[in-house]
């Protein structure tokens, strides 16, 4: 299966044991709008860059779409689309007033320099600002972006349709972002792995974690952990990992990593250890935090968390998720557990549009508190229905997209 093809799948089983009808299904299934545009730069050698960059739209049946801009070379329209239709479920397990959209460069951006990247994301911006804005699309940092690169955004689309902060979320707080941005998914990801571990009757406190992807997820996943009292005993970042078994020292990881553009390549804490190998290490909770699609047949078998938080976007193929339910280790869904972002995205776009800051506590406080909330409706729905906590986060999110696409008629 393909990335569209994962989604769908975990879509259409959750939209079968609700009986919605194929025509439905169909309708909830299928993009609004799908935009591919050739980004040409000239380069710092003066040569010409070609890049191609995509928008997909998902659904803005329950308010304006939302989803983040990723730089990557991997990047292409099935990944995206893929991406825009997982914003959808998302913004709609917690309840926001959003639907989904995703956008990205295939690009390297280690290869370009500040000035190329700035070039290239305004030039992206010029091609698409007629179809985003803070009432019908707005865009958010994802792999390879960052507030920087929001900033930019922003100050593109304002020369084309005025001062407008609530375009873009996850901007720099001096320039009306919010504050607990930068961390929000990984507090999210802090906030659903507690949810869970409640509920068999464990802490944070008296668990091992092992977390794959050092991004700004990863990073701040495994510091919020090791705060609460979790043993963090392996991380990876793109050049690989780093593990002991007694547990690593997060604070001197992350401290390196800030140093270090986000690499933790030569940082000498722990045992180097392969991605790959990282994956089956022995832990209670298992964090893929990176690029999605890790987690295959091939390697599910050798598994040996005893339960999975997906901090990535689709990290898990439906293969896998089939093996993980025959070995009974439970996986706390993407579309849950990493929604910690769109959320305070959610509450820059609210300040934005009211021009009214709140201050930490309380960003940090309201998102707690709808994690919290979300967790509850879907673990009620996964013991009452005897289905999976992936499967429950569909049902609830397909019933409250479908609803609202019922109500507004077509």
């Amino acid at each position: 299966m393909n990335a569209a093809e994962d989604t769908n799948h975990y879509f259409l089983k959750a939209a079968r044991i609700m009986d919605i009808g194929q025509r439905i299904e169909r309708l909830l299934m299928e993009p609004v709008r799908e935009v591919k545009a050739q980004v040409a730069i000239e380069l710092d050698n003066g040569e010409v860059g070609v890049f191609l960059g995509y928008r997909v739209q998902h659904d803005n049946s329950r308010g304006p779409m939302k989803g983040g801009l990723r730089f990557h070379p991997e990047v292409n329209p099935d990944e995206v689309k893929s991406l825009a239709s997982l914003m959808t479920w998302k913004t709609a397990v917690v309840n926001l007033p959003y639907g989904g959209a995703k956008g990205g460069i295939s690009v390297d951006p280690r290869k370009l320099s500040e000035k190329e990247l700035q070039a290239l994301t305004r030039k992206f911006i010029d091609s698409i600002h007629d179809v985003i804005g803070p009432q019908i699309d707005i865009p958010a940092p994802d792999v390879n972006t960052n507030p920087q690169v929001m900033a930019w955004i922003m100050d593109q689309y304002s020369k084309y349709h005025g001062f407008s902060p609530a375009v873009v979320t996850g901007k720099p707080v001096d320039l009306f972002g919010s504050k607990g941005r930068e961390a929000a998914t990984g507090r999210g990801v802090r906030v659903a792995t507690e949810e869970f571990l409640k509920t068999v009757g464990r802490k944070i406190a008296d668990s091992t974690f092992v977390i794959q992807g050092f991004g700004n997820v990863g990073l701040h996943t495994a510091r919020l952990v090791h705060e609460a009292g979790g043993k963090v005993i392996a991380v990876s970042d793109v050049d690989g990992g780093y593990w002991n078994a007694r547990g690593l020292d997060v604070p001197k990881l992350v401290e390196y990593a800030k140093k270090n553009r986000g690499s933790l390549k030569g940082c000498g804490d722990g045992e180097t250890i392969a991605n790959e190998k990282l994956l089956t290490l022995e832990c209670d909770v298992l964090v893929p935090a990176a690029l999605g699609g890790v987690l295959t047949k091939a390697n599910a078998g050798d598994v040996r968390a005893k339960v999975i938080v997906e901090a990535a976007n689709g990290p898990t193929t439906p293969e896998a998720d089939e093996v993980f339910e025959k070995r009974g280790i439970p996986v706390v869904p993407d579309i849950y557990a990493n929604a910690g972002g769109v959320t305070v995205s959610y509450f820059e776009w609210v300040q934005n549009l009211q021009n009214f800051t709140w201050d930490e506590e309380k960003v940090n406080g309201e998102l707690d508190r709808i994690m919290r909330d979300s967790f509850a409706r879907v673990h009620r729905i996964a013991t009452e229905r005897k289905v999976s906590l992936r499967t429950a986060a569909f049902i609830v999110a397909i019933g409250r997209v479908g609803k609202a696409t019922v109500l507004r008629g077509l």
